[in-house]
């Protein structure tokens, strides 16, 4: 793990290759990574923890399955004073770099908005720190990318060439139609992502659903049409416990429920959970939970 004198030469970098009017290129060389642009403006970041070997209940993790933090930044319409960027992230930690990382993103004006488990029986414990700011997108990416320096997270690979598609021992398109909803392969992982259909605000801007406010479902195969699943529901106040009832009633675990931001409206709940059965049946049963959401279709 880098030094703390390490971390404090990133973040004493200066701020004159402002990203204003630059597109994303000054954003992407302080965070130390390329970008991914998603819509409604946003890039996106992503940190998959491939250095560490988390099972749970038995299953070994994929890092797209469970271990892929992100943070996703949109640049604030019409700002009159420079540069400003919202950025919401998801770092995934080991017990010893949730303090260091914490600190330096307190130190660079990173709030902490949440941190928690996803998972249930793994080992070793991963926890999950997730972060806002409102700040030059520069200074934003500076801070994250010295925070992930005192971790063992991996750097950036070089982009591989075009592969042929990737076919999942699964039925897709069963579990498809049984969520209603399509997703895609990644990283060995079948991921489906449902926005929900209102919209959702913090310090007086509307927020994307792809800043981390879709319900994440990820299907991990494990063997004769099986598949370990795991994801969070998005949910107002009087969603949560018929979401729960729904997933309890086709025997799916629920993990952990909590918050995720601070001063969003309306008020958002975060419900992770668990499941390793047959993937249809489980997606059958993750589609009664959808259900009771005001998730679009």
């Amino acid at each position: 793990m880098k030094t703390q004198a390490t971390l404090m030469a990133v973040l004493s970098l200066s701020l004159s290759a402002s990203a204003h009017g630059q597109g994303w290129a000054a954003v992407d060389s302080a965070m130390g990574r390329a970008g991914i642009a998603q819509s409604d403006g946003v890039q996106r970041y992503n940190f998959p923890r491939g250095d560490l070997q988390v099972t749970a209940a038995g299953v070994r993790l994929k890092p797209s399955f469970a271990l892929g933090g992100w943070v996703a930044i949109r640049r604030v319409p019409g700002a009159i004073h420079g540069d400003v960027a919202m950025a919401m992230g998801d770092l995934v930690l080991t017990e010893r770099e949730v303090t260091p990382v914490v600190t330096v993103l307190e130190q660079g004006g990173v709030d902490v908005t949440a941190i928690h488990h996803h998972l249930i029986r793994e080992s070793p414990r991963v926890l999950y720190v997730h972060v806002h700011a409102i700040d030059d997108p520069v200074k934003i990416a500076r801070t994250i990318h010295a925070a992930l320096a005192l971790t063992r997270t991996p750097p950036p690979v070089a982009a591989a060439p075009p592969a042929a598609a990737v076919t999942l021992p699964l039925d897709t398109a069963a579990i498809a139609s049984a969520l209603g909803r399509s997703g895609r392969v990644n990283g060995g992982v079948y991921q489906v992502s449902v926005p929900r259909a209102d919209t959702i605000t913090e310090d007086g801007f509307a927020i994307p659903p792809v800043m981390g406010l879709s319900t994440a479902i990820n299907f991990q195969p494990t063997g004769d049409g099986k598949a370990a699943i795991t994801g969070d529901f998005v949910m107002l106040a009087d969603e949560v416990n018929p979401v729960i009832r729904a997933l309890r009633d086709h025997g799916i675990e629920v993990v952990s429920l909590h918050s995720h931001l601070l001063k969003e409206q309306p008020r958002l709940f975060f419900m992770h959970f668990w499941g390793n059965a047959n993937a249809v049946t489980l997606a059958r049963g993750l589609r009664a939970a959808l259900d009771r959401t005001h998730s679009r279709p």
